[in-house]
C-alpha cells in the first residue's frame, strides 16, 4: 500500500503540475498548498445488492479535494453526470480515472470543473476500488490563481470541510462550493 500510495502521489503531482501549467502558472504553484503528507488513500468495497439494482453504493457527490485518482475493478458502477444525464464509466482495470475536485475548481476560478459522480451497487457482484485524494493541509488558504473576476472568496480547507459537515448534518447532503461564492 505504501508503494502504491507513493506512486499515486507522484502521479497526482505530475497531473496537477500539467493542469496548473496549462493555466499559465508554474507547476510548483500547488506545492505550497498540497504535499503528500496531507493526501490519503481510501480502499472501497461495495457489496453486491440483490435487493435493488437502483441502490447507491455511493450517493451523488463531488470530491472535496484538489484531484482524485481512481483505480477500479472490472465490475463497474461508477457514473458521471454529463449534460444533466448519468453516464456509466466503462470499467477498465488497466486505466486510472482522474477527477477534478472542488478545491481545484475554486483555485482555477472555474476553469476546471469538479465532476459530480456516484456509484451504483451491482446486483450480483461486489465492487472494489482504490481512490487517492490529493488534499491540502487543513489550514492552507484556497484562493483563486487569478486576481481578476474572482468567483469564490478565500477559504481554508478546514473552512470547507466544516461547512460540508454542517450542511450534511442539517440538510442531509453536501452543498459545496456555492457556499463560498462571492456573488
Amino acid at each position: 500500500m505504501e508503494v502504491f500510495a507513493g506512486a499515486m502521489a507522484n502521479l497526482a503531482e505530475l497531473l496537477a503540475g500539467i493542469l496548473v501549467n496549462n493555466l499559465g502558472y508554474r507547476k510548483e504553484a500547488l506545492q505550497d498548498i498540497c504535499d503528500s503528507s496531507t493526501c490519503f488513500l481510501r480502499l472501497n468495497r461495495y457489496p453486491a445488492c440483490p435487493i435493488s439494482p437502483e441502490m447507491f453504493g455511493l450517493v451523488p457527490h463531488t470530491d472535496s479535494d484538489f484531484l482524485t485518482i481512481l483505480s477500479q475493478d472490472e465490475v463497474g458502477g461508477l457514473q458521471l453526470l454529463k449534460d444533466s444525464k448519468w453516464v456509466a464509466v466503462k470499467p477498465n482495470q488497466d486505466a486510472l480515472i482522474v477527477n477534478i475536485g472542488d478545491l481545484f475548481q475554486a483555485w482555477s476560478n472555474d476553469v476546471y470543473k469538479s465532476v459530480e459522480h456516484k456509484v451504483m451497487a451491482n446486483e450480483k457482484r461486489e465492487r472494489y476500488s482504490i481512490a487517492y485524494f490529493m488534499c491540502p493541509s487543513y489550514d492552507s488558504l484556497i484562493g483563486s490563481c487569478r486576481s481578476q473576476s474572482l468567483i469564490y472568496r478565500n477559504f481554508t480547507f478546514r473552512d470547507y470541510r466544516n461547512q460540508v459537515q454542517q450542511d450534511v448534518q442539517k440538510l442531509g447532503h453536501k452543498v459545496g462550493l456555492s457556499r463560498f461564492l462571492l456573488r
